[in-house]
Parts: structure tokens; C-alpha cells; sequence
């Protein structure tokens, strides 16, 4: 069985692969538009609708060769991330065993949470 831990935010996902040794790690960022600005409400915003939409496909994408899925994030990405997996990958959302809020942990941190999280052997 293969797991995954994955981090996101609006800026970057990265996918860590927890199910060997050595823990392989894959980094998905959004098209970045240059006036784009992370806030929607500030003033000359040039969200495009379909950035998240695009961003979360690429880490569906990303995740399709994992049995269990962990997602962790600080903010509000992560329970948009599960909303885009309801509503358009019922197959990823079946997949995805947690979601975990953690702010800006770093990629040791991220990789021994899911560890304890899935109950995985460390060594």
C-alpha cells in the first residue's frame, strides 16, 4: 500500500511518498499569473476563476498513484481541495483518509506527522 502526505496551500502542494525508506517528495504549484495576488478582496485582483480549479486538478493528478492520502494545510486550501475531490474525484476522496490543520511545518516535520498519522514504521 502506497501513502501520501500532502501540504498545500494557495501558493504550492508538496506530496510526500511515505511508503519507503527513503521518502520521495514532488512539489505542484499553481499557474502564476503576474498580477495575481493571494488575497481576493485587495483592490486590482486578477484572480482568474479557474486557477484553483487548475491547481487542484494538477494535484489530483499528483495523488492518483496513492492508497492513503493525508492532507494537511494552515489555511482554507485544504477544505477546498476536499470540496474540488467531492465534487469532481470521488475517487481521491475515497482515497484521502485525513485532513490535518498544520501551519508551516518543514518537510521533515510534514513526512514524521504522516508517519505517526498512518502508524508507519520509522526506521
Amino acid at each position: 500500500m502506497s501513502h501520501a502526505t500532502v501540504w498545500l496551500d494557495h501558493r504550492e502542494a508538496r506530496i510526500f511518498r511515505l511508503s519507503s525508506p527513503t521518502v520521495d517528495k514532488s512539489t505542484v504549484r499553481p499557474v502564476a499569473h503576474p498580477d495575481r495576488k493571494h488575497s481576493r478582496s485587495e483592490p486590482g485582483n486578477q484572480h482568474h476563476p479557474d486557477d484553483d480549479h487548475r491547481f487542484f486538478a494538477e494535484v489530483s493528478s499528483a495523488l492518483s498513484g496513492y492508497a492513503h492520502i493525508l492532507v494537511v494545510g494552515p489555511s482554507n486550501a485544504k477544505l477546498e481541495f476536499m470540496s474540488y475531490a467531492k465534487s469532481t474525484n470521488h475517487a481521491l476522496e475515497e482515497r484521502i483518509d485525513g485532513v490535518e490543520t498544520v501551519d508551516h511545518p518543514s518537510d521533515r516535520q510534514i513526512v514524521a506527522f504522516g508517519r505517526k498519522y498512518f502508524k508507519l514504521d520509522c526506521d
